[in-house]
């Protein structure tokens, strides 16, 4: 199984993050992602010893294979749920790809 994780860092706005990323970019995933087998997202509450995390949200999606993961990182709808993050990602963001144990 292969997983890809978007990590993104505190956005400029945060009310305006949650609206975008909850009415648009979730709709947008689950229309145009179908090689994924399962989907994750979670937003951070802290870190070890009460301090502030350097990330915001969690995206982590899983596929079966690495071939699919790739495949739907190259298909336009990949591609086009991939450009959708600079919309709501304003705290910067960083891609993981790794294959789960």
């Amino acid at each position: 199984m292969a997983k890809r994780q978007l990590l993104c860092g505190h956005p400029v706005d945060a009310d305006a993050c949650e609206r975008y990323y909850r009415e648009t970019h979730k709709p947008l995933a689950a229309a145009n992602l179908k090689r994924v087998r399962r989907i994750e997202t979670e937003r951070v509450v802290g870190a070890p010893g009460g301090g502030e995390s350097p990330f915001y949200r969690i995206a982590a999606l899983y596929y079966d294979s690495a071939e699919d993961l790739q495949a739907g990182m190259e298909s336009l709808p990949g591609q086009a749920v991939a450009a959708d993050w600079a919309n709501f990602a304003t705290g910067g963001a960083s891609l993981l790809i790794s294959n789960v144990d």
